[in-house]
C-alpha cells in the first residue's frame, strides 16, 4: 500500500492526470453526440434506399444493432475509444516520467524489488482508469436514457447483457493501464513512447482494418476478417458490444484478447525492468 500511495502521489503532483481526465470527458461528449447521430440516421431512421443497397449480412447486422439491448450497450459505452487512449497514455507516463526526470534510480534504490514498483504503478494506473470509467459511465447512463426515450426506444439499462457490457468496459479501462505501462518500459523516451502509442492506437487500428478487409475481399478468405479482432483497440469495443452481432465473434473473444495483451505487456515490462540497468 505504501508503494501504491507513492505512485498516486506522483500522479497527483503533476497536471497530467486532470488534463487527461478533462480531455477524456470532452471527447466523451463529442463521441456520444456522434454516436447518437449515427444511431438516429443510420440505424433507427435510415434512408429508404439504404436497405436496398445492403448485402444480407450487413442488413442483418443493422437489424441486430437496432435492438434495444444492443443500442443501449452501444450508447452507454460511448467515449471508450478516447478514454482508453488516455488511460494508456497515463500508464506510459507513470513509467517514462521516472526516466525523463531521472528519478528511476532513486525509486529503485528506495525499493530494490523492481517487480513491486511495477505492480504499484499498475495498481495506481488501473485505479485511475476505473475512476475515469465511473465518471464517464455516470455521464453516459442518464444521457443514454434521455436519447433512447426521445427516439421511442425503451432503455435496457437493467438488462443483464447491458450491465455486463458496462462492467467489461470498466475492465477495459483497468487493463489498458497495464498495456500503457508495458509500452512505457519498452520505449523509455517519453515523447517516443507517447507518439508511437498514439499512432499505433489510432492510425494503426484503421490501417489494419482496411488491409484485412481488402485482403479478405481479394482472397475470398472469410476467416481472415476475424484477424482484426486481435487488435486490442478493436477487442475492447467487441467485449462491450452487449450482444453478438452477425459477422462478429462473441464478446468473450474480445475480453480474452484484451486480457492476453495486458498480461503479455505486463510480464514483458516487468522482466525488462528487472533486467535493464538504470542510470
Amino acid at each position: 500500500m505504501r508503494l501504491i500511495r507513492s505512485e498516486f502521489l506522483k500522479i497527483r503532483t503533476t497536471n497530467v492526470w486532470w488534463l487527461f481526465a478533462l480531455g477524456a470527458i470532452g471527447l466523451l461528449v463529442l463521441a456520444f453526440a456522434i454516436n447518437a447521430l449515427n444511431m438516429h440516421f443510420g440505424v433507427l431512421q435510415p434512408p429508404a434506399e439504404a436497405g436496398q443497397q445492403m448485402d444480407p449480412e450487413s442488413a442483418a447486422a443493422l437489424a441486430a444493432l437496432a435492438e434495444p439491448v444492443a443500442l443501449t450497450s452501444y450508447m452507454v459505452t460511448s467515449g471508450q475509444y478516447f478514454g482508453l487512449m488516455f488511460v494508456m497514455l497515463l500508464g506510459i507516463i507513470t513509467v517514462t516520467n521516472e526516466f525523463h526526470h531521472q528519478t528511476a534510480t532513486t525509486t529503485f534504490l528506495a525499493t530494490p524489488h523492481r517487480t513491486s514498483v511495477i505492480l504499484a504503478k499498475a495498481a495506481a494506473g488501473s485505479i485511475f482508469g476505473l475512476v475515469l470509467w465511473l465518471v464517464t459511465t455516470a455521464l453516459t447512463v442518464p444521457a443514454t436514457a434521455i436519447f433512447l426515450n426521445a427516439e421511442g426506444v425503451t432503455p435496457m439499462l437493467g438488462d443483464g447483457d447491458v450491465i455486463r457490457a458496462v462492467l467489461l468496459n470498466g475492465l477495459a479501462y483497468a487493463l489498458w493501464a497495464l498495456i500503457g505501462i508495458g509500452i512505457g518500459v519498452l520505449i523509455r523516451s517519453q515523447i517516443g513512447a507517447t507518439i508511437t502509442a498514439m499512432v499505433v492506437y489510432t492510425v494503426g487500428t484503421v490501417a489494419v482494418s482496411i488491409i484485412i478487409n481488402v485482403l479478405t475481399n481479394l482472397l475470398d478468405w472469410d476467416w481472415l476478417a476475424d484477424v482484426q479482432w486481435a487488435m486490442p483497440s478493436l477487442a475492447s469495443g467487441l467485449m462491450t458490444s452487449g450482444t453478438s452481432l452477425p459477422g462478429q465473434p462473441d464478446y468473450w473473444v474480445g475480453a480474452l484478447v484484451l486480457v492476453g495483451w495486458a498480461v503479455v505487456t505486463g510480464l514483458v515490462g516487468t522482466l525488462l525492468t528487472r533486467s535493464r540497468d538504470v542510470s
